[in-house]
């Protein structure tokens, strides 16, 4: 905790002050100074030093020429941080727990196909477990475009089923997207939902790719 809050710039030791109790204050530091210290090893680099910028919907990025990215998502108790050489990507992190009106939830924002077999699911079990898996798996993708909510959720469709090795199905309108994101879970404790989403190929390779089918 220590280590953590030393390498953090004054603005990010005004934010973490912010916090008017202790959990989420204490979270913040060690995300932030734990993504510091793991860029600083990447780079070799002093972490007090690193300097973020934020696209017009924050996604958090270095200067324009490094090429090291990273993204980071963080739940009760977890904090997930993923770094790649070139490639954008987008993480995120769930606690899987009973949601009031989930299903209200899931037909405000998911789309009709994810809708339909979430609504075929029987036990309260696999209804959260399917409904945290969808949530995680489109937040990383939305969050590896770097364009927030200004996509909408329900123009693009995941799987629910777990394990997927591909859990992208479709993107509208752009049906070429779904080939240049891979998005797949990441699994280490069953009571959480994680999900990675990272761009495998350009726009133009998926082009050639689409029209060789």
């Amino acid at each position: 905790m220590e280590r953590c809050y030393e390498v953090l710039s004054s603005e990010e030791r005004t934010r973490a002050q912010r916090f008017l109790i202790e959990p989420p204050r204490r979270a913040f530091i060690l995300t932030r100074g734990t993504l510091r210290l793991l860029l600083g090893k990447y780079l070799d680099g002093a972490p007090g030093d690193l300097s973020f910028h934020y696209t017009e919907f924050d996604k958090p990025f270095l200067n324009e020429g490094n090429k090291l990215r990273f993204n980071v998502s963080h739940t009760d108790g977890v904090a997930l941080l993923a770094f790649v050489w070139g490639l954008e990507l987008g993480v995120d992190v769930e606690k899987i727990r009973p949601v009031k009106d989930l299903k209200d939830l899931a037909n405000r924002f998911f789309s009709l196909p994810e809708r339909a077999r979430l609504n075929r699911l029987e036990t309260e079990d696999e209804l959260h477990a399917a409904f945290f898996r969808c949530w995680t798996r489109k937040e990383a993708y939305i969050k590896g475009k770097g364009e927030g909510l200004s996509i909408p959720l329900h123009q693009f469709d995941v799987s629910l089923e777990a394990g997927e090795t591909q859990a992208l199905i479709a993107t509208r309108p752009e049906a070429s997207e779904a080939d240049r994101w891979l998005v797949r879970d990441i699994s280490f404790d069953p009571s959480y939902a994680a999900a990675l989403a990272i761009a495998v190929a350009s726009a133009a390779s998926s082009a050639h790719l689409s029209s060789r089918r």
